[in-house]
């Protein structure tokens, strides 16, 4: 009788692995940690607590920001004392906090942003009190709370990305908007003839926005640059001889020689048009600094090229109303090209990873300029799927912009940029989730499409949390008790993945079981019970506990021996040090015992 690579003959008889005998044994028990538990700021007891259970590596929550400001420093030391004290390796779990400064219902703040960047750089200040020596992981969430874009499950797509759901945000406002696919009716088109409508993916539509919105910022400018040149045209028979093309006024000396009626009609009729074109000007020059500050770098140079071309113009044409009206429509006609047309509306995804990688890499920096070599490393976990920045490829793109951020920060304070480089690579990180990253299922992905995230973390892993579910909702189960297919996972992050700390976040099962989950992760994982990483395995423990004399013939000790001390030392002689009477007198009288 067998099942997979088990077999019912072997010497230890365990239940059927979730790894097979291929990688049975790679996952070290030492390798494996616990959480303290984060409804308490007592990380002391905690952690002295969870000592118990013969874990190595503890790592302490924090994930509530209001209990990780009530954990005293004092306990951090104390708890650092025990941790060299008992041989255990001590990692933290920062503050659940939005790094990105973006509110669902606010939109982007950078005053929030930077507040949260000081918030990631005190955590790692405070975390480095727990291990001074090293280089503690403090984990972080690429973001926190902010709704996420949704694709089409790989296995339903041709191409590299199709979205079912785009979340995208203004830049200018902080606002966000989703768009999903939309079918629009078009007179006059060849769908229509079929009875059919235009589709426009969520792409499509958010290119449409970007377009429709510049151009209705443009077409207004030009409303009002018409109707002052139209004005303008109709005085200017009347007025242009009178005007000073030095300061684009009215020379009054000789605008007095006309009739005062004529002289008030066309000084209202030029006031207006000046009031016009001033307010064209300013909105021009706002529209401008949008299109520039948005722009890509490409733009931005064909922006200054415009820019230099428009200064020269009107400082030959001077102040004249009449030629600035006309170079200002030129200026317009400019902007209004679609390829200075700047992104103002962006995925969400884009634009808190530039956002949430500016406070990782800051944060570091300044962790990393207080304590250099021994400076805590920042580890980056993807939040649960569904919520923005939760992907595998989110995850890495934050880690290597955090790092940028880094590099830039130390070659600006002289470092090299090789140094600075290899210093990003050890101190940011990544966490993988494989509880997280299994929630794709509730869009739609199958166990092949959760599995291939991996791939993509792998090149920037540092720390793994292990948590089981089954695809839909937050829970946090022992592995093997859901449906993550860890072994598969863990294939994908290679050696780095089974060398990682791997911590067991089991929230749900501490509250419904009360009980331990580390002997049942274990057993899940096929960990060996030695340290040789070899057989006996956690997942054949139930079947270890033989009959105490199995394998021998007969009895192995005489049944009176039993009957007569016992199984404890109570039942021995009292001149053993036992409670059992025995011979009268001393043993050392010279009297035989009775």
């Amino acid at each position: 009788m067998e099942k997979g690579d088990y077999r019912i003959s072997n010497i230890y008889q365990g239940g059927y692995s979730t790894f097979d005998s291929g990688y049975q044994g790679k996952i070290a028990a030492g390798s494996f940690g616990t959480t303290t538990d984060p409804r308490t700021a007592n990380i002391l007891q905690e952690v002295s607590t969870k000592l118990s259970s013969g874990v190595k590596n503890i790592e302490v929550e924090g994930v509530s920001p209001e209990i990780f400001d009530s954990i005293p420093k004092q306990q951090l030391k104390e708890v650092h004392r025990l941790a060299k004290l008992t041989g255990i390796d001590i990692s933290m779990h920062g503050p659940v906090i939005d790094v990105s400064g973006i509110d669902p219902r606010g939109g982007f703040s950078e005053p929030e942003r930077e507040t949260a960047q000081r918030k990631v750089a005190e955590a790692l200040l405070r975390a480095h009190d727990l291990n001074p020596e090293g280089n503690i992981h403090v984990n972080f969430h690429t973001a926190e709370g902010i709704p996420g874009s949704q694709f089409l499950p790989p296995s339903k797509r041709k191409e590299e990305e199709i979205y079912k759901k785009l979340i995208v945000i203004d830049k200018e406002t902080g606002r966000l908007a989703p768009l999903e696919p939309e079918t629009d009716y078009y007179p006059g088109t060849q769908e229509l003839e079929k009875g059919e409508g235009t589709y426009r993916s969520p792409e499509q539509r958010m290119k449409n926005l970007n377009l429709t919105s510049w151009d209705n910022s443009i077409n207004q400018l030009f409303f009002n640059q018409e109707r002052a040149k139209e004005i303008l045209e109709k005085t200017r028979p009347f007025i242009e001889h009178f005007i000073d093309p030095k300061t684009g006024t009215i020379k009054e000396e000789d605008f007095h020689t006309l009739p005062s009626q004529v002289q008030k009609q066309i000084a209202n009729n030029f006031k207006s048009a000046s009031n016009y074109l001033q307010e064209v000007h300013q909105h021009v020059n706002a529209l401008f600094s949008k299109a520039y500050k948005y722009g890509t770098h490409e733009q931005q140079d064909a922006l200054k090229r415009i820019s230099y071309e428009f200064g020269k113009k009107i400082e030959g044409q001077g102040q004249n109303p009449f030629t600035q009206a006309e170079i200002m429509g030129e200026l317009l006609n400019d902007l209004k090209r679609p390829e200075y047309i700047p992104e103002i509306y962006v995925p969400i995804e884009k634009f808190a990873t530039e956002t949430s990688s500016k406070t990782f890499g800051n944060a570091a920096w300044q962790a990393y300029s207080k304590y250099k070599d021994t400076s805590p490393v920042l580890v980056i976990e993807n939040p649960p799927a569904g919520f923005a920045l939760s992907t595998g490829q989110d995850v890495r793109k934050v880690v290597e912009e955090s790092r940028k951020q880094f590099i830039e920060n130390a070659k600006n304070s002289g470092m090299s940029e090789s140094e600075a480089r290899k210093t990003a690579e050890k101190i940011i990180g990544a966490t993988w989730d494989v509880g997280h990253i299994n929630m794709l299922r509730k869009q739609g992905y199958s166990e092949e499409e959760v599995i291939k995230e991996a791939e993509k973390i792998a090149p920037v892993l540092k720390h793994v949390h292990l948590s089981d579910n089954f695809g839909f909702e937050h829970t946090e189960l022992p592995m093997g008790m859901g449906n993550v297919p860890l072994k598969e996972i863990m294939q994908k992050l290679g050696q780095k993945g089974y060398d990682a700390t791997k911590i067991i976040e089991a929230g749900n099962w501490w509250q419904h079981f009360r009980t331990q989950p580390f002997q049942e992760v274990l057993e899940a994982t096929g960990s060996p019970i030695y340290s040789m990483k070899m057989a006996p395995y956690w997942n054949e423990a139930g079947n270890l506990y033989q009959g105490y004399s199995g394998g021998f013939e007969g009895k192995w000790l005489p049944q009176v021996n039993y009957e007569t001390f016992g199984t404890t030392f109570s039942r021995l002689p009292a001149e053993l040090g036992g409670q059992f009477p025995g011979a009268q007198g001393s043993r050392m009288s010279g009297r035989p015992m009775e």
